[in-house]
């Protein structure tokens, strides 16, 4: 980008929508889909004498949450009204948490994308709880349209998890996303669905550059409007060359420009100016009359600890170390979710071969499962009958290929594994009937028992593919293997 020393400095603000039933102060629906303003009642809608009620799954979901980013969870907390005019904001103000959050002090461990030898420790400055406000749904293709309300979201509980400006890069931006998202729904919660809306991100970035022997920074600025990671790693990096290229063309630092925020538009891959950003101050907080603080005792915080389980990063270790799996395969492993690890070790646990499940989790059921467009809780082929299957593989009783036309049986058909191969024809070869056959191609080619002889061993693949035609349940492997014994003997 240029000779100057340049450093990017970059904090993110990631707003989750909790998985619960119903909203943060009232018994509305949360599901995402139904028709507009059909979700809302007089809380939500902020109706005069209407008064909000917590909802306690939403404090226990934040308290998991935040033990999982080693957040430190206060004794006490509560709510503050957090004043500013939107039209799908209908009270006016927000109701959220500004100097005591129920989680502060954590931090989060990530691979260094520099090195992946390393690891980088982002801190967590808070996670605290908040209402979603409504969506505003604009004319984009016309901008002639009125635009409408939609207010069913509004309500719905959202943790909002502030980190230290601790990132570095796009590309550590992308892997502290990617970690915090398989926590969030590796806890079950939050489905972590960007295009609905249940997982936003905002980006503050700007540089530090060493300039005259000593260091200025860029004015800060706020990107939004991001509905992917790809989508938050692209922008930042545009964000990263458009200010430092305004530095050299205006020289304007932190301290000559306030705060803005910028949207991202996707399609022309840049950001655009929206407006000034407003600082703590201008948003007027103070606490909500209509809700008690929240005193949370040390025995709900551990209650709470011990459904936390094993946490993803811990997972892919112990995959690695108890199965041998490479760090690659055990990642993906992981963050297809808790139902998929559990499918996974059952199937080691009955075939007794790590690697071959691994492979065929991620090849055949992974793609199966997208095909389907199913869940592992519900797919066809049981992680017993998978296990059953790719025991015989390892044992040489069945080849790959065969073996794929009884998944492909076990997917149809809600039978066993040998009901499977009975139906298919599939038998074992036992080791008379494989010599016999090996000696009969050796006998009728004696040309490849030459080459052979000679050194050219891949002269035997010619017959492995006939062994295949005149018995389709002959194993290659077995067949190759016996070919060169009668041959060497």
């Amino acid at each position: 980008m240029s000779t100057h020393q340049v450093t990017t400095v970059i904090g993110l603000e990631v707003h989750v929508q909790l998985k619960t039933k119903t909203k943060l102060f009232c018994g509305c629906s949360t599901e995402f889909g139904a028709p507009p303003n059909t979700q809302v009642c007089p809380v939500c809608l902020g109706l005069p004498g209407a008064l909000p009620v917590i909802n306690e799954a939403a404090i226990d979901l934040a308290i998991r949450t935040g033990l999982a980013i080693n957040c430190s969870i206060p004794e006490m907390t509560k709510w503050d009204r957090k004043q500013y005019f939107y039209p799908d904001l209908p009270k006016g103000y927000q109701i959220s948490q500004f100097d005591l959050p129920i989680c502060a002090d954590g931090y989060l461990e990530i691979v260094d994308p520099a090195d992946d030898e390393s690891t980088r420790h982002i801190g967590i400055i808070r996670a605290h709880l908040e209402e979603d406000a409504g969506k505003s749904m604009h004319d984009e293709v016309a901008g002639k349209s009125d635009t409408r309300i939609d207010l069913n979201r509004c309500g719905t509980p959202l943790l909002e998890i502030v980190s230290q400006p601790d990132l570095r890069s796009p590309a550590e931006v992308r892997e502290y996303l990617t970690q915090l998202k398989l926590i969030l729904m590796h806890l079950n919660v939050s489905d972590c669905e960007m295009q609905e809306g249940s997982l936003r991100v905002d980006a503050n970035v700007n540089l530090h550059i060493d300039t005259d022997g000593k260091k200025i920074a860029t004015p800060i600025v706020e990107v939004k409007n991001m509905n992917s990671f790809r989508a938050v790693e692209r922008a930042l990096e545009y964000e990263i060359e458009r200010q430092y290229i305004d530095w050299e063309t205006d020289g304007l630092t932190i301290d000559d420009r306030a705060k803005t925020t910028r949207g991202w538009d996707d399609s022309k891959e840049r950001t655009f100016i929206q407006r000034e950003k407003e600082e703590s101050a201008d948003y007027r907080y103070f606490p909500d009359p209509d809700l008690l603080p929240i005193r949370i005792p040390a025995e709900r915080i551990e209650q709470a600890r011990l459904t936390l389980g094993e946490l993803p990063q811990a997972t892919i270790r112990r995959l690695q170390d108890q199965h041998g799996l490479k760090a690659y395969d055990a990642n993906v492993i992981v963050n297809q979710g808790p139902a998929l690890i559990g499918y996974f070790e059952r199937v080691v646990e009955v075939s007794g071969d790590a690697k071959r499940s691994s492979s065929w989790i991620q090849q055949d059921v992974m793609r199966t499962l997208k095909e389907q467009d199913t869940s592992i809780d519900a797919f066809a082929v049981s992680s017993d009958q998978l296990g059953a299957l790719l025991k015989k593989v390892s044992a040489g009783e069945i080849d790959n290929a065969r073996a794929r036309d009884v998944f492909a049986y076990l997917l149809e058909h809600d039978v066993s594994v040998d009901e499977a191969m009975k139906s298919l024809g599939i038998e074992k070869v036992d080791s008379s009937e494989l010599d016999a056959l090996c000696q009969e191609l050796l006998d009728a080619n004696p040309q490849v028992v030459a080459d052979v002889q000679g050194g050219k061993v891949q002269a035997i693949g010619a017959l492995i593919g006939q062994a295949k035609k005149k018995n389709p349940n002959a194993n290659p492997g077995k067949v190759r293997e016996t070919l060169l014994r009668l041959i060497q003997s």
